[in-house]
């Protein structure tokens, strides 16, 4: 899977370049993480994968303070693959499925799996995280979250 990304990739976004197999970014690409801004989290792959792709300490830079990078940064962290002209963005794309097509395609799926099984335990974690994610949801602090959201205003997570 290529991300091609044009725009935002911020929270599930941002969750969704991180499982691609490889990522390619328009200059104007923005990536980041939101979640605990309006009280969420992803208990997982966006989490435990981001921290195998880009480092543990900027994977908790990413999820503790919910800023926003460029796609140069992005490519400096090892986010994405590419950055390119957003009027490229396409033809670029089309270049590296073109690559990836001519190569054998037994060699590319056993090297896939090869990948994805390194990750595997991720799933077990994941599953955990959900269940606890679930609980969360029905907490006063994840309502406040999404209320703050939906209104507009900053969050009050804690009463001074």
């Amino acid at each position: 899977m290529i991300a091609r990304v044009n725009g935002f990739a911020i929270g599930g976004g941002n969750v969704l370049v991180t499982c691609c197999d490889l990522a390619i970014a328009g200059a104007r690409a923005v990536f980041g993480q939101v979640g605990p801004r309006v009280g969420s989290v992803d208990p997982g792959f966006g989490t435990a994968l981001l921290a195998r792709v880009v480092g543990e300490k900027k994977a908790r830079e990413m999820w503790f303070l919910c800023r926003r990078y460029t796609s140069e940064q992005a490519l400096q962290m090892g986010l994405i693959n590419a950055v390119v002209a957003d009027a490229d963005l396409d033809a670029e794309v089309d270049r590296w499925c073109a690559e990836i097509a001519a190569l054998s395609p037994t060699a590319i799926a056993i090297a896939k799996k090869s990948f994805n099984l390194d990750s595997e335990s991720i799933r077990g974690i994941s599953a955990m995280g959900m269940q606890a994610l679930s609980l969360f949801y029905e907490t006063k602090e994840s309502r406040e979250g999404v209320n703050a959201f939906l209104e507009k205003r900053p969050p009050v997570f804690r009463n001074p």
